[in-house]
């Protein structure tokens, strides 16, 4: 029978089981192997040492900035205002992941000197800390949101209502008039 709405066989489902199983083991293999060549700290370590001495705060005014020496236009194009509106105010870690991008764009050569240990580039999340405590952003008339409520199933506050004062009584009719 070839119908196409029969159960299975068993050495079907086997075949598949294997072939799942075998997906996901290779593919975790496949996952491993990129990682394997990254650029890894102390090779950072190592590119900052020849480049800064080791300083990631350095900025001399030779218009390279921070550990890693990024020019101003190097280090915005590759998304470092994310971090520090220049290299030298941000921390080692958002330094090191900037590298990385310039790394995969650029290669090693865009350290000709000092980029000789650095082997591939391994994206990298760096949280912005500062980002974290700045506070929401104002809305279109400049005001910020209300706080949520404390207690989520109180009731919510009474609508606002603007009393308007009662109609004064008209004066009385001059009976002479």
């Amino acid at each position: 029978m070839s119908g196409r709405h029969r159960k299975p066989t068993t050495s079907s489902v086997s075949v598949a089981k294997i072939a799942v199983t075998g997906a996901v083991i290779g593919g975790g293999s496949l996952a491993l192997a990129g990682t394997a060549g990254a650029a890894t700290d102390s090779e950072w370590d190592r590119v900052a040492s020849c480049e800064s001495g080791g300083n990631w705060a350095i900025n001399t005014g030779n218009g390279y900035q921070g550990g890693l020496q990024f020019s101003p236009g190097t280090w915005s194009g590759h998304g470092g205002g994310e971090f520090a509106p220049a290299a030298h105010l941000a921390t080692k870690d958002e330094q090191i992941a900037v590298a990385e991008r310039v790394l995969a764009t650029q290669g090693k050569g865009a350290w000709p000197v000092c980029g000789g240990p650095l082997s591939a580039a391994t994206p990298r999340n760096v949280v912005n800390e500062a980002a974290n405590e700045a506070p929401a952003p104002a809305g279109p008339l400049g005001l910020r949101p209300p706080p949520p409520p404390s207690d989520p199933m109180a009731p919510p506050p009474p609508a606002p209502f603007d009393a308007m004062a009662a109609p004064r009584a008209a004066p009385p009719a001059d009976p002479m008039a």
